[in-house]
């Protein structure tokens, strides 16, 4: 059965995506659930650049790619996302991100808008044609709505001859359900 997990859905767009071989991104690296995807996806001729600002999320995902036997393919950054600009010269074939706090951890640690918006730039301008941004949106109590309204906003301004933004929704949920969004690079 089709699991209708954020993280899942994104990931089955995302496969569409992605070769052998190639480059990726997991933007917010968290527990490593979508590094580990990624490095599966581009297996050991690709590479995949993973950030973020916790150590405890690097430690985390250096583990989980330690027992998945794919840590030699993956390069963990502590730093934020909005610097991978300056790590990765190569294009990309995708990027992921799930903005809002690490699960487990401080809620007051999180992602916030002006940082989100300039990394989602810094994605844009590495991602190569036909790559593919996902964006898990979470909003509500404990990450409020300023950073998913000004995410939300920001896609809506991207040039529609350069990118196909589509923002999904899970509809008929309640209590502030998380939204995945797609941005693919339509061309240079």
């Amino acid at each position: 059965m089709c699991k209708y997990q954020i993280t899942e859905y994104c990931h089955r767009m995302l496969r569409e995506h992605i070769q052998a071989g190639d480059y990726c991104v997991d933007a917010t690296a968290g527990n490593g659930n979508d590094t580990e995807f990624l490095c599966r996806a581009v297996t050991e001729t690709g590479k995949v650049y993973a950030f973020d600002i916790q150590e405890e999320a690097i430690i985390h995902t250096r583990e989980r790619l330690e027992k998945a036997c794919c840590l030699n393919w993956a390069e963990l950054i502590q730093d934020g996302h909005e610097n991978m600009g300056e790590y990765i010269k190569e294009r990309v074939s995708a990027i992921t991100f799930n903005f809002g706090y690490l699960p487990g951890s401080d809620h007051k640690i999180a992602t916030n808008p002006k940082t989100s918006i300039r990394a989602i730039d810094a994605g844009l301008g590495i991602l190569k044609k036909g790559g593919i941004m996902s964006l898990c949106i979470y909003s509500g109590k404990d990450t409020g709505y300023e950073e998913k309204d000004a995410v939300l906003e920001h896609l809506k301004q991207l040039d529609s001859r350069k990118f196909l933004v589509i923002v999904s929704s899970y509809y008929n949920r309640e209590n502030d359900p998380p939204i995945p969004a797609f941005v693919v690079r339509l061309k240079e």
